[in-house]
């Protein structure tokens, strides 16, 4: 998605990632929504491919800064999974030029170029209606159906990811597939921007069984016509303002035992993310000031050496006042995680 790279100059937060603040903070975005029409929105939760500009044509798209250490984040396991109900029209056209998407992903397997994407769009809704965390693997495709798994190897040094393409693009002509921030640094080509590459379509039905993992009785993997729901697997995006810069006696984040949400809530209780930061220290400071700041519990997961700070359980009835009280607490942009 960048033909330059750059590195932000913004300035560092004490505790959370404040360059994904200003990386998804534009107005009026416009881009092309779950049904693949033109969808003019400011919230974060619009979806990402661009018909006239907007975010996918902004320029300046940057590095993290203090990211997490990426390389040991896991490759994405191929598991069987219906077609997204959002992001799988036959055909979609962004800036005047129709794609068409493939029915299946059986034998796909072509070699290009590939580019990553970061902080501009980490924290938005893809494609599919998931939320694009660049700390994870995936990537953007034209014309795989949504999801599909796929492995991605570097031509030039024989690195070799798995990602999960859930996303639209890149929609440039000489690109093949974006990858996520995380499987481009495992493949080695952050500094470039762009590197050769053999995309493979994985058959997740096969990829369990040679893995032993057998198949537990799901059917093969579905065509995109016959998808009947919505695979929703929402990530997060880090956006809050620096933390309080107290210490911690104990530096390891404990996770916290959160309060049941009122009885017969208990089944739709959500919790909200405030946070996904690459030091444990950091997550533990804002987790202290959150627990001082709203009434509910708080908790730490870390996934991969990623931090991810949710305030909850919230039963839905309480969802509205919870996020009130932490946007007057300075933490306006959360994401429901279930």
């Amino acid at each position: 998605m960048k033909s330059k790279l750059r590195i932000s100059q913004r300035a560092v937060g004490a505790i959370a990632l404040l360059a994904l603040v200003s990386g998804c903070a534009s107005n009026d975005t416009q881009r092309v929504d779950a049904s693949g029409s033109a969808n003019q929105t400011a919230a974060p939760a619009s979806t990402a491919a661009n018909t006239s500009g907007g975010r996918y044509a902004m320029s300046g798209d940057a590095y993290p800064l203090e990211p997490p250490d990426v390389t040991k984040v896991p490759d994405a396991e191929p598991r069987i999974e219906q077609p997204s109900r959002a992001g799988n029209r036959s055909s979609y056209e962004v800036w005047g030029k129709t794609y068409q998407v493939l029915p299946d992903a059986t034998g796909y397997e072509k070699r290009g170029t590939a580019s990553w994407y970061g902080e501009k769009f980490h924290g938005y809704a893809t494609s599919n209606g998931e939320i694009y965390d660049m700390y994870k693997m995936s990537a953007a495709h034209r014309s795989l159906p949504l999801p599909t798994f796929a492995r991605v190897t570097n031509l030039d040094n024989g690195r070799s990811v798995i990602v999960r393409v859930n996303d639209r693009g890149p929609f440039h002509s000489d690109r093949e597939i974006d990858l996520s921030y995380a499987a481009a640094a495992r493949l080695g080509f952050l500094d470039n921007g762009t590197g050769s590459v053999k995309v493979e379509a994985i058959n997740p039905e096969q990829w369990l069984a040679e893995h032993g993992k057998g198949g537990g009785g799901a059917s093969p993997q579905p065509r995109v016509a016959e998808a009947q729901r919505v695979a929703a697997n929402a990530s997060s995006m880090p956006v809050p303002p620096a933390a309080s810069a107290a210490s911690a006696a104990d530096p390891s984040p404990q996770t916290q035992t959160a309060q049941p949400p009122n009885e017969g809530e208990a089944g739709d209780a959500v919790y909200l993310q405030i946070a996904a930061l690459g030091n444990p220290e950091g997550a533990q400071q804002l987790q202290q000031r959150l627990q001082g700041e709203q009434p509910h519990a708080v908790r730490i997961m870390n996934d991969a050496d990623v931090y991810r700070v949710q305030v909850g359980p919230i039963a839905p009835s309480q969802e509205p006042q919870a996020r009130e009280t932490l946007r007057q607490a300075g933490f306006p942009q959360v994401f429901v995680v279930r």
